[in-house]
C-alpha cells in the first residue's frame, strides 16, 4: 500500500492568502481550506499546530513576498533607479499580491501584532524607496518627499473613488509617476 499523500505545506498558505485577499482573516478557516483542497482536516494537522500557526506563516509568506522577493528582483534585473522605482511599485502592488496587502492592511487596524508586522514591512519598503530616490535626489527633504508620495499614492489610490475630468485614472497615475521620478 502506497503512503499517503501529504497536501504540501504551500498550499495551505497559498490557499489561506486567497482566503484573507478575499475575506479577511476570519475567512482563513481550516475546515474551509481543506475542503477547497479536497482533503480532511486532519492534513492540516501535518503541517500546521493550530490556525494561529498557519496566520504566522501566511504574513511571513506575505512579507518576503513583498519585501524580499520584490528587491531581489528589482535588483537583479537593474536598470536605472528610477526604472527600479517604477518595477519595485508595480511588483509590490502587482495583482497577485495587491489583494493581500490590503488585506493585511485592514486586519491591522484590529489586530496590533499585524499593524507591528505591517509596520516592519512598510519601513522595509519606504527604506528602499529612500535608496532609490537619493539616487537621483541630493536633498534628504525631497527624497523623504518622493517616497511618502510614491508610497502613498500605491497603496491609496486602490481606496480613492474620485473621478479624474476626461482624464482615466491610468493617465493620472502615469502623470504622477512622472512627476515623482522627474
Amino acid at each position: 500500500m502506497p503512503a499517503p499523500t501529504l497536501t504540501p505545506r504551500g498550499k495551505w498558505i497559498e490557499l489561506g492568502l486567497r482566503a484573507l485577499a478575499e475575506g479577511g482573516p476570519q475567512a482563513v478557516r481550516v475546515d474551509a481550506l481543506a475542503k477547497a483542497l479536497g482533503v480532511t482536516r486532519g492534513g492540516f494537522y501535518w503541517h500546521f499546530e493550530n490556525r494561529q500557526a498557519l496566520l504566522e506563516e501566511m504574513l511571513d509568506t506575505w512579507e518576503r513576498m513583498g519585501t524580499d522577493e520584490v528587491i531581489e528582483r528589482v535588483e537583479t534585473e537593474g536598470g536605472d533607479a528610477r526604472d527600479k522605482v517604477r518595477r519595485a511599485g508595480a511588483l509590490t502592488f502587482s495583482e497577485t499580491l495587491l489583494p493581500v496587502d490590503l488585506a493585511v492592511r485592514d486586519w491591522a487596524r484590529r489586530d496590533p501584532a499585524v499593524a507591528e508586522r505591517l509596520r516592519r514591512v512598510d519601513n522595509r519598503r519606504m527604506d528602499y524607496a529612500r535608496s532609490l530616490f537619493r539616487a537621483f535626489c541630493d536633498d534628504e527633504d525631497e527624497v523623504e518627499i518622493r517616497s511618502m508620495l510614491a508610497f502613498s499614492l500605491a497603496v491609496g489610490n486602490h481606496f480613492l473613488a474620485a473621478d479624474h475630468g476626461s482624464r482615466s485614472r491610468a493617465d493620472v497615475l502615469d502623470l504622477a509617476a512622472r512627476h515623482l521620478l522627474a
